[in-house]
């Protein structure tokens, strides 16, 4: 959590600012192209990987380089390459039943927010959601096993796990 709100301060000192743009097409496609390829080593590693998504000066659609995190947590770093950000994305590690790791965390929500941008989130059951900070609205992409899926994942032990959820739902479900 400090880690985040330590890197989300420095975005926003150097000037690191951008509005939220409806996600396209193009950008669900890359995207999911981009968390299918972090989903194994996140597993694997049992760890986070995180980074930007968004426009180059050229108008091409990028990611910074993903960094790797810890096992709960990622902080990435100010996107160089991006001229303008369109959304966070990040990697859930691997699947614990100790932790609840098959949606985004109240966290992950408000970092974007704070930052003005949209989320993407990959989970150990291999679902992909979206976190629209326009409307606080969380939605699946896709669904159990979309994505790589941890191979420990129970499916089921999360409880029965709706395909959108408001900010307020989100945190009640998260007992937050």
């Amino acid at each position: 959590m400090l880690r985040k709100t330590l890197v989300i301060s420095a975005l926003i000192l150097t000037g690191f600012t951008s509005p939220a743009l409806a996600q396209t097409a193009a950008e669900l496609a890359f995207v999911k192209k981009l968390l299918f390829k972090l989903q194994v080593p996140s597993i694997a590693e049992n760890v986070e990987y995180c980074g930007f998504i968004g426009y180059n000066s050229m108008g091409q659609l990028i990611a910074s380089q993903a960094i790797r995190g810890e096992y709960a947590s990622c902080a990435a770093a100010s996107p160089r390459h991006i001229k303008t950000v369109t959304a966070s994305y990040h990697t859930h590690a691997g699947y614990s039943d100790s932790h609840i790791g098959e949606i985004p965390s109240g966290v992950d929500v408000d970092g974007d927010k704070q930052l003005g941008i949209d989320g993407y989130v990959s989970t150990p059951g291999g679902r992909l959601w979206h976190i629209d900070t326009s409307r606080m609205i969380i939605s699946q992409i896709c669904g159990y096993g979309c994505l790589p899926k941890d191979r420990r994942f129970v499916k089921g032990s999360g409880g029965k796990i709706p395909q959108t959820y408001t900010y307020k739902e989100l945190l009640r479900a998260l007992g937050e």
